[in-house]
């Protein structure tokens, strides 16, 4: 009788029917059996192995056994924070999406209005929302590849594999370095100083003790945030992400209809504040474009928040994420619009160049309204910077594990991960004690950050999804890219002229 050989298959990590919860999918070589090119003797039939019925592949699985196939697992991502849990969904993308997208810098629009005025400021607004509601589109579905079975988890992996390792990091490390932690420093110094003024209101005249100092109210903050960022990963402060999104709506609403409510302020003008010459009016209508471009941010973390779902050929990731998307920016236009435009209605260019509409809620209402009022103000604007403190440091967090998790080849241990956190933290609050003017320079922040958010997505649709040339796709993310970059440099060299003409009061170590 012939001997018969049995062929054994490719092994694979685990069963098809946890591919869609799997951690990651990178680019592999072809998975081989280990008699794949090896020829079959002659009289000898091979002999299929037996697969249990309650295996049976139903017809979902044939994209599935594809996959398998193209590709194998990647275990670190299973040790990282932004990708060890795959369980989000819409709501959660909401949460995230939300809270990263709005914050504090949404008060400082009614200053852009006080250069372009009342024409110009909302069409700007406008064609800036849109533009970046676009930007973002492109993002969600460049997420994942269908074709070659890649999820790109971060920002900086799809630059990689667009622009190359060597010009992904020159175009695109210091932006997204600055966006994740220029804005936790930031955050610090705003955090930080809302509490002291938070503390005053609440404690008033009562108080007999002496007042702690910025730097020390700096370091409560810090540290009630490190503290807070001990959560394990990006899933696990989909809560604290949910009243970060509502206490920044609540504030945003609260200053506006306050503001409306008290009335337009004695001597208000809408005439636009431009230069004494050609060169000054055109740098200062670029920098308030660089003050709205400000206003929008948190592109760099939505393929992160993309991370956290599951993903499969039915039910791809780009579905419930732009559903998350769409829920957030409803209620991020709801938010900018009416602070923009009942701010500039109420303060015209009485508007404070430093803090917007925070600034001038103190300044001319704080005898007008109750304490409570502006108590519970102060406490959202903080509450709001302790939430968004969170999700911005992730990708921090993510990058300092995984460098460990690659040499090591093992998740990081817990008093590792600990230690990175409360690392990060206080590095981020000796900077903001440092350069405690950061927040001020709002005009060259968004310059700087607006490739990211504006052009590099419109340069990557390009080079993944390669549009037919000359086509819609084709001439519109071109234009927009290069229009994006030319403004980006435009917008850096504007804002640091005016920051040079106008002065910013520098004071290193001394915040006060």
């Amino acid at each position: 009788m012939a001997e018969t050989k049995e062929i054994k298959s490719p092994s694979v990590s685990c069963p098809p029917s946890q591919l869609q919860y799997s951690p990651s999918l990178t680019r592999s070589p072809l998975l081989h059996s280990e008699n794949e090119d090896t020829p079959h003797p002659k009289n000898k039939t091979p002999r299929m192995p037996f697969t249990p019925p309650r295996f049976n592949l139903t017809p979902l699985a044939s994209p599935v056994r594809k996959a398998l196939k193209l590709t194998k697992l990647n275990p670190q991502d299973a040790w990282l924070p932004i990708t060890e849990s795959r369980n989000g969904n819409k709501y959660y993308a909401a949460f995230h999406t939300l809270c990263s997208g709005i914050g504090i810098q949404a008060l400082i629009l009614p200053v852009a209005f006080t250069i372009l005025g009342w024409t110009w400021g909302i069409i700007s607004l406008t064609i800036a929302f849109i533009w970046q509601l676009y930007t973002l589109w492109l993002l969600v579905h460049l997420h994942e590849s269908r074709e070659d079975g890649v999820r790109y988890n971060r920002y900086l992996e799809l630059c990689f594999a667009t622009f190359g390792e060597k010009w992904g990091k020159l175009l695109a490390l210091f932006p997204i370095l600055y966006l994740s932690a220029g804005t936790c420093t930031t955050l610090i110094i705003i955090g930080g100083s809302t509490a002291r003024t938070f503390y005053e209101i609440v404690c008033g005249e009562s108080c007999t003790s002496k007042p702690m100092t910025t730097v020390e109210w700096y370091l409560v903050f810090t540290c009630a945030a490190v503290v807070l960022s001990q959560l394990p990963n990006l899933n696990s402060i989909a809560g604290v992400s949910l009243i970060g999104a509502v206490t920044a709506v609540g504030y945003c609403t609260s200053i506006w209809v306050i503001s409306v409510a008290q009335g337009t302020l004695p001597g208000v003008n809408y005439n636009p504040v431009r230069g004494e010459n050609n060169v000054e009016k055109t740098l200062g209508v670029l920098n308030a474009f660089g003050i709205i471009a400000f206003a929008f941010r948190g592109h760099n973390l939505i393929l992160e928040i993309q991370a956290t779902m599951p993903s499969s050929d039915k039910h791809p990731s780009h579905v419930p994420m732009w559903k998350g998307v769409k829920i957030a920016y409803t209620l991020i236009a709801f938010c900018l619009f009416p602070v923009a435009i009942a701010g500039y209605w109420a303060y015209g260019q009485l508007i404070p160049a430093n803090g917007g509409m925070l600034t001038a809620l103190y300044q001319f209402h704080s005898h007008d309204i109750s304490k409570f009022v502006l108590a519970l103000t102060s406490f959202s604007v903080v509450v709001n910077c302790l939430c968004s403190f969170q999700i911005y440091s992730m990708p921090i967090f993510d990058d300092m594990e995984s460098k460990y998790t690659k040499k090591m080849n093992r998740p990081c241990p817990w008093w590792l991960r600990t230690s990175i956190r409360i690392f990060s933290g206080f590095v981020s609050f000796f900077v903001g004690v440092a350069t405690p003017f950061l927040a001020s320079l709002a005009g060259l922040i968004g310059g700087v950050a607006l490739p990211v958010t504006l052009a590099y997505p419109c340069f990557m649709w390009l080079k993944v999804k390669n549009p037919k040339k000359y086509s819609v796709m084709w001439c519109l993310n071109w234009f927009l890219g290069t229009f994006g970059i030319g403004l980006s440099g435009l917008l850096i060299g504007a804002s640091i002229y005016v920051i040079i003409e106008t002065g910013v009061k520098v004071s290193f170590f001394n915040p006060k």
